[in-house]
């Protein structure tokens, strides 16, 4: 009798919920997609995020405690296997150096990582670290394991967020990568986004995806980016901050500040090595200036580019490594494609944002309508 009065609770409450959310649909946020401007040349993939790539999860912890706490954490788990064991083919490129990205000599030096891809805030690198190695060791067949070379990105979030308190913990690591999920991926104020401002509006965390046509090589390229940094915002070629009056160096040339940071992680199923995949790294770099970013003095922009080609994965015990790599002429497609997923990723962690408060600052959200208009004007 109490589980079926149980029940019939919670179905009423699932009732008042479900049409509490379609009331309020044309309220929530939308991709700019979604909204009807599709942009680049090439289609998206069923998620339109990095997760269309095969084989690969993203998970988020969002940190929202009393009046300054605004911090969080995301995963980003390239496949489903033993990452330690079956390392991935892996490449770094700096934009603008002014950051803390763990791991990155040994990406550079060996060309590939052997744990998942942590993003959080600059004060909290250590215990995203912390929380890598205890997955890492934690690993079936990891018991030998001594040495782990985890990789972590910051932005800083500490006008929103009280930064120094340090909140994130490493059982935060361990809960976003048991949650990371290969389907849709939660955007905004979200995981390592929940703090973050971009071009003076609130940030987040953004993703796209690429799906090459066939006569291309039907590759897809997936990016996730946690956007925190400055600049003079453009959409589709669209000034829009400029026209909104909201941009750096507005009032001299010494009075604004782009300084921020950007990182973006890059996914593809394209059989690439080290070398190219810096290449396509660079051309992130080239979807971060679509959007008006600068990589100012004070910015840390990083781009993490890996592929996950099954074929190769560098394997324990493997003297040599018999791999098929993609052609340096066939590699344009993939640029355009990353260029393309990129821009929209960053574009997506602003339409998808909302206002936030902490801290004693609060940050607004993209003002969607007007920019809306902007954009209907040039279609």
């Amino acid at each position: 009798m109490r589980t079926g009065i149980l029940h019939f609770f919670v179905a009423v409450f699932a009732f008042i919920n479900t049409s509490a959310y379609s009331f309020s649909q044309e309220n929530t946020p939308r991709t700019l997609r979604e909204l009807g401007f599709p942009v680049g040349i090439f289609q998206p993939g069923k998620y339109n995020a990095i997760t269309d790539v095969p084989g690969v999860s993203v998970g988020h912890v969002t940190c929202i405690e009393g009046k300054d706490i605004r911090t969080g954490l995301t995963a980003i788990v390239p496949h489903q296997g033993n990452i330690f064991k079956n390392k991935v083919p892996a490449a770094v490129y700096v934009g603008n150096g002014f950051g803390k990205l763990a791991g990155v000599t040994q990406i550079q030096e060996l060309g590939n990582i052997e744990t998942p891809i942590i993003l959080t805030n600059t004060l909290s690198v250590a215990a995203g670290l912390d929380g890598l190695i205890t997955y890492t060791l934690s690993q079936e067949g990891n018991e030998g394991v001594r040495s782990v070379n985890g990789v972590v990105g910051e932005t800083n979030d500490g006008l929103l967020n009280n930064i120094r308190a340090r909140f994130i913990r490493p059982e935060h690591v361990l809960e976003a990568i048991a949650s990371a999920s290969t389907g849709p991926v939660a955007q905004g104020n979200v995981g390592a986004g929940t703090g973050t401002v971009c071009f003076g509006w609130k940030g987040g965390i953004g993703t796209s995806s690429r799906i090459l046509p066939e006569s291309l090589g039907g590759w897809t390229v997936g990016v996730l980016v946690q956007s925190n940094y400055g600049g003079i915002l453009e959409i589709d070629g669209v000034p829009v901050g400029k026209r909104l009056g909201q941009y750096e160096f507005k009032k001299n040339v010494e009075s604004g500040s782009a300084d921020g940071s950007c990182m973006m992680v890059i996914i593809t199923d394209a059989p690439l090595d080290a070398r190219n995949l810096e290449r396509v790294a660079k051309r992130a770099v080239m979807g971060l200036a679509k959007t008006g970013g600068i990589a100012s003095n004070g910015s840390g922009d990083y781009v993490i580019a890996l592929s996950v080609a099954p074929g190769n994965l560098v394997r324990p015990g493997e003297s040599l490594q018999n791999v098929t790599l993609l052609s340096n002429d066939r590699m344009s497609p993939l640029f355009e494609a990353t260029i393309e997923a990129t821009a929209e990723a960053l574009w997506n962690s602003l339409f998808m944002a909302e206002t936030l408060s902490g801290n004693g600052s609060t940050v607004k959200a993209l003002p969607v309508p007007e920019v809306l208009k902007m954009l209907r004007k040039i279609r």
